[in-house]
């Protein structure tokens, strides 16, 4: 005769309820609504930083990776001005909110995950001076509950600003100065787990990210920095039926991180302020342009790209 334990629901016996559900599936119901599988559906729920005083930690800005000495006060008034700006999108904003002073660059959220449909892959940032930055982030996204599905890990380094989604089915990846191939690796490995393509795509010598070379604001258009894109990227864009365009200015790409965007929907961008020639450039390609002023952040060596960590676009 069975025991009446094994019978019991906690041994699989009857009132036993099985766990039939996909991840997608519980994504808004045990899970926060979040995920993303495009760079150009509508936005909806974005991961932000707001900069305090870990910014003035050192004296030098070179060593914590800045381009130049920041203001504050100016910083987090842009930051301010930045949030209000996705607020008045219709986008979410959420706030990493750490419990101790964090590294100085935690406000380039960007680098730091790379949601999937199913949940984000947690980045492993390449340099001394941010790492740890992603403790903060495995908080927040817990807290919100945002799956985790892969966290970087060993010697391998991923930044989130290294991939951006091409289809569905296909991802592009970069790998350069913050990405390595053990990186890379680990991120095509979560992919395919998920039935994605990763697109192997290098980077150049000076370039950042892949992010501030390129930018997909809509189904069917890309806008390139020319000399810095990769030729495997523009390739694999145009196989999946993309036009191409590249900036006119490498000025203002350079001096106004103008391709340093987000793709708020499609054909609607939030751009840097004064950066006229690309604005009216992208004006020409039917593209609406939201600008905020972000000059103070941009001495901290990115823009409102770089600040932005999208957790949440339309299925």
């Amino acid at each position: 005769m069975t025991p009446a334990i094994f019978i019991s629901a906690a041994y699989g016996g009857e009132g036993w309820q099985p766990r039939q559900t996909h991840t997608r599936d519980e994504l808004g119901a045990i899970w926060a609504a979040c995920g993303q599988d495009s760079e150009w559906k509508p936005l909806k729920g974005v991961l932000l930083h707001r900069p305090g005083p870990e910014i003035l930690l050192a004296d030098e800005p070179n060593a914590v990776q800045m381009l130049a000495p920041v203001d504050l006060a100016r910083l987090q008034a842009q930051h301010d001005a930045l949030a209000q700006a996705y607020c008045d999108a219709g986008v979410s904003v959420f706030y990493v909110d750490p419990d101790e002073t964090p590294p100085p660059n935690l406000m380039f959220v960007a680098d730091l995950l790379f949601m999937t449909p199913e949940g984000a892959i947690l980045a492993r940032p390449a340099s001394r001076v941010r790492a740890g930055e992603e403790r903060f982030i495995a908080r927040r996204l817990a807290a919100l509950g945002v799956p985790i599905l892969h966290s970087v890990h060993g010697r391998a380094t991923f930044e989130g600003a290294d991939a951006m989604w091409l289809t569905p089915e296909r991802a592009l990846v970069a790998d350069g100065l913050r990405t390595n191939p053990e990186g890379w690796t680990q991120v095509a490995r979560t992919l395919q787990e998920l039935g994605v393509e990763t697109i192997p795509v290098g980077l150049p010598f000076g370039a950042m990210h892949l992010m501030g070379t390129l930018r997909i604001v809509d189904r069917d258009l890309a806008i390139a920095w020319p000399g810095r894109t990769p030729f495997a990227a523009v390739r694999a864009l145009r196989e999946q039926g993309y036009v191409v365009h590249f900036l006119p200015d490498e000025g203002e790409a350079r001096q106004g991180f103008a391709l340093n965007v987000v793709t708020l929907g499609p054909r609607r961008v939030l751009m840097p302020a004064g950066n006229p020639i690309t604005q009216r450039f992208f004006q020409g390609l039917g593209i609406e342009c939201i600008t905020v002023e972000v000059d103070e952040l941009a001495k901290a060596a990115g823009a409102i790209g770089c600040l932005t960590g999208a957790l949440y676009r339309e299925g």
